[in-house]
């Protein structure tokens, strides 16, 4: 099979609009895509249980290492019934849409079991890559991300990396791909813990942490 056909382009407005249907088609089959994001590549899926299970299945993802959540809007928390603390909602009015994940409470009756961490959060992140903000808003709920490489393997910045890595699956459908062009390599989203008394950093990344105390100055981590 040709490689252009093994992806839908997911580069211009028009491109993306094209690609919507088909993308939405294989979300709502429970299974896997990849999509381009500001920072790198991702894997993701439905957030139903079938299709995170089969997320789970394709990257092989060991029990309490969870995937987070892509949102095209804060009003989509709502409708995950996930909980924005005082220091979680300022965070979020200052770096959304961007590369910060914030880890809330809640969820418990829209999330399933296996996208909750160790300590009881829900990961989620509003992406600021339009094709994407897209994609959710046409599907109208949230999807999972998780970084698209296998074990051991640098996250992919281009589909051309997806292709010749998860070749199996993409020919099996099980895994379909939006080409959205070669990403700048960047660091990966910073994560931030707001389930307790204080907003913690847990990791380190595109957003320093002396950035984002200029808003929430009891932040921990990360100094």
């Amino acid at each position: 099979m040709r490689r252009e056909v093994l992806s839908l382009p997911f580069w211009s407005a028009e491109e993306v609009q094209g690609a919507l249907r088909p993308a939405l088609a294989h979300l709502e089959s429970r299974r896997v895509l990849a999509y381009p994001t500001e920072t790198v590549y991702g894997f993701g899926s439905a957030i139903d249980r079938e299709s995170v299970n089969a997320l789970i299945a394709l990257k092989r993802r060991p029990k309490g290492k969870p995937f987070l959540l892509l949102v095209a809007g804060t009003e989509m928390l709502a409708g995950l019934d996930l909980d924005l603390t005082a220091s979680a909602s300022t965070l979020a009015a200052r770096h959304w849409p961007g590369p910060l994940t914030l880890v809330l409470r809640g969820g418990e009756r829209r999330v399933p079991e296996q996208l909750r961490g160790p300590e009881g959060g829900i990961a989620v992140r509003w992406t600021s890559h339009k094709g994407t903000q897209r994609l959710i808003h046409a599907h109208g709920d949230a999807i999972t991300s998780t970084s698209a490489n296998l074990p051991g393997v640098p996250p992919a910045v281009s589909a051309a990396e997806i292709l010749d890595q998860w070749g199996d699956a993409i020919s099996r459908g099980v895994l379909r791909v939006l080409d959205g062009g070669r990403l700048v390599p960047s660091a990966p989203s910073t994560v931030v813990d707001c389930t307790g008394r204080y907003p913690r950093v847990i990791r380190p990344g595109a957003i320093p942490a002396s950035v984002l105390r200029e808003s929430v100055p009891n932040l921990i981590g990360d100094a």
